[in-house]
């Protein structure tokens, strides 16, 4: 009876031991198959933050393009049809 016993606990122990190792080989497909997903999410990102520094940078350039007072004198003069007075035409008031 004995030996009996001590066989059905030896099977119990490897067949707690076999579950134990299938389950950490699954844990551990799917923690690399979440790695990779995040790997090219976070990948993504940086493509998506890239093109925005990128825009940024295109905008700042333009801003600074159209902020310039010889562009805007042009731009008044060309669409505009603006012109200088003449000096008999120009009143500076003082406080």
């Amino acid at each position: 009876m004995l030996a009996g016993s001590s066989l059905n606990a030896q099977i119990l122990i490897l067949f707690l031991v076999l579950v134990a190792d299938v389950s950490t080989a699954l844990g551990v497909v799917y923690t690399r198959h979440q790695t990779r997903q995040l790997a090219v999410e976070l990948s993504a990102l940086e493509a998506r933050q890239d093109e925005g520094l990128a825009e940024w940078s295109r905008l700042q350039i333009e801003q600074g393009w159209l902020a310039d007072a010889s562009h805007i004198e042009t731009k008044a003069r060309e669409v505009l049809q603006m012109q200088q007075p003449d000096e008999t035409h120009i009143l500076v008031v003082r406080p």
